[in-house]
This record gives C-alpha cells, structure tokens and sequence, in this order.
C-alpha cells in the first residue's frame, strides 16, 4: 500500500492551493429472480441488494495535479460474501511535460471484444458482482505513462495483489464446491505483497488500432484445488506466478469493427495460446429511424481445450446491439453462445434506459443450457435469472 500512501502525502501537501472539486455518485437497488429450483440448499428463488459508489475528484496546479477517491459497497440480503466494500480508486495523477505519473489504487482496462477480455490483466474481478467478470478491485499500483510519435508507453508496477472474490454457500449463482476464500494458496513466498509488473504499448496506424502488452507476476485468475478444511470439502484458491505476453487489435473500416485479443501465457514450464476475436457490423439508421443496429460474431478458442478456465475454450458467439440514440439513451444488447465441444448454449439480454435526469432501469437476462459434467456451464444449469436495477445517479 506504499503507492496509496504516497498518493495521500501528495494530496495533502496541495491541499492549500486553489483547488477544483466534483462530486457525484450513484445508488442502486438490484433484484434477482430465479427460474428454476436451486441444485443446493440455503440458496434462495429470490435476492434484492443494495449499493452505493460515491466518487469525489479533486484538481489543483492548473489541473496538472489531481487525485480521486471512489469507493463501493454493497449489502446482499442471502450472501455475505457478496456483502463487501471496496476502494476502486484513490489515486493521485501528476501531469508532467514527457511523463504522467499514477499513484495510488486505480482501475485499468485492456481489451476490444465484447463477450471475453482475455488480455485484461491489471486488475482483479469483483467476481460477486456479475459472472460477466467487468467489475473489477482497486488495484495498489505506480504507473507511468508517456506519450509519444511512435506510441503510447505505460510502465505498471503492482506492489500488493488483491484475491479473487467468490459467491458465498448461500450464494446464487455459485461454484458446485464452497471457496475457501480466507486460504489461498500462492506459488511465490511473498503470497500477496509479491511485486509484480506489466508493460505495455499502444498506438493507432491508420485504420488500426494496437496494443501489445507484458505481464510478470501473480495470476489473476486462480486454479481452484479440492481440499479438505475444518472437515469441509471445498476449493482453495491457487494463484500461480505467470508471464504473459498479449496483443489487442481494432480496424475501423467503414461500418465495420474487426477485433481480435491474444495472449502466450508461460507458467511452470508449461505454456498456452487463447485467442477471442471476431467482427461487428452497425447499421446506421436502422429501418430509417434514428437508431443504430450492430450485428455480431465471435469466437473463442483457448489451446488448454477442456483444461481452460474460461468459459469460452471453443465457442462461438452471436450478437445484436440496438442504440435508440433518444434523449433517454435506451440500449439493448443480445448474445448467445454455443460451446463447440459440449453443444452447451447461454444467452444473455441486457437493456438499459434512462428516465428523467438521475434515473436508469436496467434489465438482464441470463439463461443456460448445459448436459455436460466436465462443462463449465453446467454447475448453472438451474441458475436462470431475471435482474432488475435501478440506479440513482447524482
């Protein structure tokens, strides 16, 4: 945590000068309504929560200083698990002439594709959260980032690792196995304050644009080992010490987006090849109206086969994304999959609209179909779901 404290020290020494301030936030109420009988006791048909993540932001030094604080929580009225609180940023950003520099706990995303992001790297999931994996813990970093003819260069150095969060016994949806969330296991000796590193450049050539990215350190995505505590059968999370090396890729040409992420990742003598990539096409002005329609396909392939720890080791993905582009911003996404080696499907729906200035309703749908033991989809084979958000901004 020796990145936070500084980016509070430095704050602090600024606190005297002229000085912007933002707030705003939001509050949400969530909830969820099973389909289907549950595969396990203690977990219920019905589940609401609640949630605030309020965010101040503070700017001084003609705005070449600024530092944000943003926090989150949530109370979960079944899983306690999925009742947590969490720091997503407080980080101290100085604007210098060749070099910006980063302190603190921050949020970084990688990636192009719509349904994976394998080359996400940075920041660990908030996996209580969504099973989709896009939220994501603060992060304990220092970065420097400098922009230049040829690119742009971000030096990312982690000092402190943060777990993996999982849904609780009482949970829903959740692993067949309980997680023992309070054991994990690490390869390095230096457990979670191992320090690791990524590097990474990124640049936009003509129609294209690239990044290429490396990664030492602690993985973010743990392997789950059986193991036997106080009596209780269950999983212990493993988290290994990786090198990744991974390319993300965007072409914008005319009304199509051709998108690719690949990774190499070495670990223990053993190493593997994922890739996700695929296309989206939009419609502009769909059925004359104002609306855009994207259409899109993808696919995922991960070289592990039935070893990987995605959901997508050989499936194809369909989807459709319809923008209104109306003064209440409605949005609806649709995708489904099919897994090529079990003939498993999902589907997902997700729509959003905006009533008044503060107010968004938000609606998913999940649905799984799987017969497969060995598929990864089949321990959600009755966890179909309806949820409903509504979320007040400020």
């Amino acid at each position: 945590m020796m990145g936070l404290a500084l980016a509070l020290s430095s704050f602090s020494a600024n606190a005297q000068a002229e000085t912007e301030t933002d707030f705003r936030g939001n509050v949400s109420l969530q909830g969820r309504a099973f389909l289907s009988e549950p595969l396990f006791p203690n977990q219920e048909d019905y589940n609401l929560s609640v949630a605030a993540q309020p965010e101040w932001n503070w700017q001084w030094n003609d705005r070449r200083d600024s530092f944000t604080l943003e926090l989150f929580g949530r109370w979960d009225q079944n899983d306690g698990e999925r009742t947590h609180a969490d720091i997503r940023q407080a980080a101290w950003i100085h604007v210098g002439e060749e070099i910006e520099t980063r302190v603190g706990l921050r949020r970084v995303f990688w990636g192009v594709t719509e349904f994976q992001h394998l080359v996400d790297i940075i920041n660990q999931s908030d996996l209580v959260e969504d099973l989709d994996a896009e939220d994501k813990l603060g992060q304990p970093m220092i970065n420097f980032s400098t922009v230049q003819d040829w690119g742009i260069v971000d030096l990312y150095i982690l000092p402190y690792f943060r777990e993996r969060t999982f849904a609780g016994a009482d949970g829903r949806p959740r692993l067949p196995l309980p997680v023992f969330v309070d054991d994990p296991l690490y390869e390095s000796d230096d457990e979670e304050k191992h320090i690791d590193y990524a590097l990474r450049w990124s640049n936009t050539i003509d129609v294209f644009d690239v990044g290429v990215a490396y990664f030492d350190g602690t993985a973010r995505d743990p392997l789950l080992l059986p193991a036997f505590i106080n009596g209780e059968l269950g999983l212990r999370p493993y988290y290994p010490q990786i090198e990744r090396f991974s390319v993300d890729a965007q072409a914008t040409i005319e009304s199509w987006l051709w998108k690719l992420e690949a990774i190499h990742q070495h670990r223990d003598g053993e190493s593997f090849v994922a890739m996700h990539g695929g296309f989206e096409y939009t419609i502009v002005g769909f059925m004359e109206s104002a609306a855009d329609l994207g259409l899109l396909i993808e696919y995922g392939w991960d070289e592990r086969d039935e070893q990987s720890t995605s959901l997508f080791q050989n499936d194809l993905l369909f989807g459709a994304r319809l923008a209104m582009n109306d003064m209440a911003s409605s949005e609806l996404l649709m995708g489904i999959s099919r897994d090529l080696d079990y003939d498993s499907h999902s589907l997902l729906v997700e729509g959003s609209r905006r009533f008044g200035q503060n107010l968004v309703v938000s609606i998913d749908l999940r649905l799984f179909d799987s017969d497969e033991p060995e598929d990864v989809l089949y321990g959600l084979r009755r966890d179909d779901y309806l949820q409903v958000d509504l979320e007040y901004y400020f």
